[in-house]
């Protein structure tokens, strides 16, 4: 399977990437700096708000794992709505790294980000990507799947194999825990990639 990472060298992106070439997809990573790849793997150095139709669509599947700079968030918003002009329309799958703050705590009407308590510093992000999802749940001409990971995301966590996969509602443990790696969580998207199960679904994944 032909697979585009934006963001190929931050962390998710990285791992993603590593997860899908182990399992030996065709992987390109999408980036501004090709210095931070030293995987034997192709690479597209470009900006993600530059990229065109023609970049992406002999993908079969384009992962977006950007992360915005702070003071900046209003990205994670406009760099939605850019792949989803150029993407419109195409038979490329969009799959996006998306934010535990999006994911609801009650029947669909509180998101985690808005309850009492949600860390003020992490609101910009979580707000901006919302907005991200609501854009992409407008749409009935692009094939997207949003992947929540669990509030506490852990960059040096254990990978331990398996995970669970929910929908758009916040999950949590026996203790009350609500956790996932960076690995497990590549493990579960590059399943969801390869399963194509979830079209146009909001979903999550803990341990």
């Amino acid at each position: 399977m032909k697979i585009g990472i934006i963001a190929a060298g931050g962390k998710a992106g990285h791992m993603i990437m590593e997860e899908a070439l182990r399992r030996g997809h065709d992987v390109t990573a999408i980036v501004r700096h090709p210095s931070k790849i030293n995987e034997d793997v192709k690479v597209l150095k470009k900006d993600l708000f530059d990229l065109t139709r023609q970049d992406l669509q002999d993908f079969d599947v384009v992962v977006d794992a950007f992360k915005a700079p702070a003071g900046e968030e209003i990205k994670f918003l406009t760099s939605t709505e850019h792949l989803v002009e150029i993407l419109t329309g195409t038979t490329v799958r969009l799959f996006f790294v998306g934010g535990a703050g999006s994911l609801y705590v009650d029947d669909h009407i509180t998101h985690l980000y808005e309850t009492p308590g949600f860390p003020e510093a992490f609101k910009p992000t979580s707000t901006m990507m919302g907005r991200g999802l609501e854009v992409l749940e407008n749409q009935d001409q692009l094939n997207w799947t949003y992947i929540s990971p669990a509030p506490n995301f852990k960059p040096t966590g254990d990978k331990k194999g398996h995970y669970t996969l929910g929908n758009e509602m916040l999950m949590t443990d026996s203790e009350g825990k609500s956790e996932i790696s960076y690995a497990d969580y590549a493990v579960a998207m590059v399943d969801e990639i390869e399963n194509n199960n979830h079209n146009r679904e909001h979903l999550s994944v803990v341990w």
